[in-house]
């Protein structure tokens, strides 16, 4: 069967975890990411350029969606002229080589269909190392998160172009944003979370290294297990310094803050490049 009959035959990638990460009723979603919005914006005093890329953590909303709200509140008026997304993530459930497509016209939340941006997936697809294997996407919990946040905050008026990141380099990575870089229309948002099951004191060490990095734009020295999301980190970090972008972090918390005392956490951070 041909890649375009199956698109045909299997038009939506239907939510895999909803329910799980965050709500699966329309309704409770659409209050839950209201209040973390409006929750993110009493906080915000800043005034700047809105942002043309954000790094968002990608756990369930009570752990990482306080954190996760800083970056869409950050959008504000620009949300109106941003017509394109640019979504990129760590594979989490299968393990691959390269970059992934989905073969899916559309991705599915409790809130709606979001529309995929078929033009730009054939242009990325030219690429080596980018090619269309929906089994990356079916299960990944790493894009799904983000839409209901870009639903709620840009309406339906967007399409999407979802990429999982496997066993690629940042410079693939960087390939890829730079191909589909655009313009004010074109928002990129890499999904990650920062270090994992340590201790509360050693994670809030590690993440402040991190953070310096990514505000310093320093995509070497994000080692590896610093961040899930290394690889997209590390390529949108050399396409902002190509482009001449500074990087301001909005907020860097773990699931210690955020949902309470544990004796490993996991770390959140929420960055914006303007």
């Amino acid at each position: 069967m041909s890649m375009e009959m199956r698109r045909l035959a299997e038009p939506v990638r239907p939510a895999a975890v909803a329910g799980h990460f965050y709500p699966s009723d329309p309704g409770q979603l659409r209050t839950t990411v209201g209040n973390l919005l409006n929750a993110a914006q009493g906080e915000d005093r800043h005034n700047g350029a809105r942002p043309k890329a954000l790094i968002v953590p990608h756990a369930g909303y009570v752990y990482s969606g306080p954190v996760a709200a800083r970056a869409y509140a950050r959008l504000g008026d620009a949300a109106p002229r941003i017509r394109r997304v640019v979504l990129l993530g760590p594979a989490h459930r299968v393990g691959f080589y390269g970059i992934a497509a989905p073969e899916t016209a559309y991705f599915e939340t409790p809130l709606g269909w979001v529309e995929v941006d078929e033009t730009s997936l054939r242009r990325v697809c030219a690429l080596s190392t980018v090619f269309r294997f929906e089994g990356a996407h079916a299960p990944e919990h790493s894009l799904e998160v983000q839409l209901p946040f870009l639903q709620q905050v840009l309406g339906d008026g967007f399409s999407l172009v979802p990429l999982v990141v496997g066993g690629a380099t940042a410079g693939d990575v960087a390939t890829v944003l730079s191909l589909l870089w655009g313009g004010p229309e074109t928002l990129v948002v890499v999904s990650s979370d920062l270090s994992h099951h340590l201790d509360y004191h050693s994670a809030r060490e590690v993440d402040e290294r991190t953070s310096r990095a990514i505000e310093s734009l320093n995509d070497e020295a994000i080692a590896p297990g610093f961040a899930c999301g290394r690889l997209p980190v590390q390529g949108l970090l050399q396409v902002a310094r190509a482009q001449g972008l500074g990087a301001r972090r909005l907020d860097l918390r773990s699931s210690g803050d955020t949902a309470g005392p544990r004796e490993r956490v996991v770390g959140y951070g929420a960055f914006e490049f303007s």
